[in-house]
């Protein structure tokens, strides 16, 4: 499909393209390497190339889920052929088995940390990510409030400059390091904007300067407990200490077609913009049937419907690029962007 749709504003806008599945694409199997087409290509590259072809729009930047023991080559490769199709390529890395609270596990967190944060120096990449200021429905994890609360980010705070250090991250290619904090249940304890910006704060007041943003996720916002003005409010006050991360486009509850985010991703976005320090947008669909996903279908029952109406993943996602570039066209048109 021709690109329809010119986006005006200088924002980053792109997907996270866990529409393709975790299992069977973006999770690499026992040995590290990426599943592959028939034809030997990556799947991962694969889809993307069938979602820049569908989309009305001409996306500018991806960013992709790295999981401990990924082999080295095949992610060097991946980088480099998404980079062949126009994108600039943000890394977001993934934790399995171990709690980053925890003390005990501080170096099994730190390794499965490195090579990902290595790889982004190498390539010379901007931008990294990390959901890593706790474990993935962690067994046993209760939320910790108070002193333990405190602990928690002392703890996160230590693993993460620690990392920041034996990657080399200060004075390499990478600008900002971007934390995702997840919905109530995925996580026990960083589950709202505010508990994730309490890390941020802590971790940039150790460092000394402003290397950690956090990312604003309308589903793990909606799904929180927190209303759309806190919510808001905290948009505001993270643009206003240079704190806010990308901006992931995604419903809560269901997590498929932007149709169904009941104001949330428009009321967020538009808070986002007017900061004058939103960067990337990056638009989000699960997959309804991705068997990686199976404890969240079984936490919510929302979770897990299939809300394409018709459509392939990536028909639905070009959609979702299409609402969002237009969004970002007409905050520029209303003076809510400035560039």
């Amino acid at each position: 499909m021709s690109h329809t749709i010119t986006l005006k504003p200088s924002i980053g806008l792109g997907v996270v393209p866990t529409h393709l599945r975790f299992v069977g694409c973006l999770v690499p199997d026992e040995a590290g390497r990426y599943p592959r087409d028939e034809s030997g290509e990556i799947k991962i590259i694969t889809g993307m190339r069938e979602l820049c072809a569908a989309s009305r729009v001409a996306m500018n930047c991806v960013q992709i889920s790295v999981f401990p023991g990924c082999s080295d080559d095949d992610l060097d490769e991946m980088i480099t052929k998404l980079r062949a199709l126009g994108l600039d390529v943000d890394l977001i890395m993934m934790l399995g088995g171990v709690n980053p609270m925890n003390p005990a596990d501080e170096d099994a967190v730190v390794g499965q940390l490195l090579p990902g944060m290595k790889a982004a120096v190498k390539h010379g990449i901007g931008t990294v990510s990390s959901t890593s200021i706790e474990g993935w429905m962690f067994p046993g994890e209760t939320e910790r409030t108070g002193k333990a609360f405190d602990e928690a980010i002392a703890q996160n705070v230590k693993v993460h400059l620690r990392v920041i250090k034996e990657a080399g991250l200060l004075g390499s290619s990478v600008q900002s390091w971007h934390i995702e904090f997840l919905r109530p249940g995925e996580f026990r304890t960083f589950t709202n904007i505010d508990r994730g910006r309490a890390y941020v704060q802590a971790a940039n007041s150790a460092l000394g300067k402003k290397f950690f943003k956090l990312i604003v996720d309308a589903a793990h916002c909606g799904n929180s407990g927190l209303g759309i003005d806190h919510n808001i409010a905290t948009i505001r006050s993270l643009g206003e200490n240079d704190e806010l991360g990308a901006f992931h486009a995604t419903p809560p509850t269901t997590r498929g077609c932007l149709s169904t985010d009941n104001g949330w991703i428009g009321a967020l976005l538009a808070a986002a913009a007017a900061t004058g320090k939103l960067e990337k947008v990056y638009v989000e669909m699960f997959h309804h049937e991705d068997a990686a996903l199976q404890p969240l279908r079984d936490l919510e029952p929302g979770f897990g419907v299939d809300t394409r109406d018709g459509r392939t993943y990536a028909e639905t996602m070009a959609d979702g690029l299409a609402d969002i570039a237009h969004r970002l066209n007409n905050f520029l048109a209303r003076g809510i962007l400035k560039h």
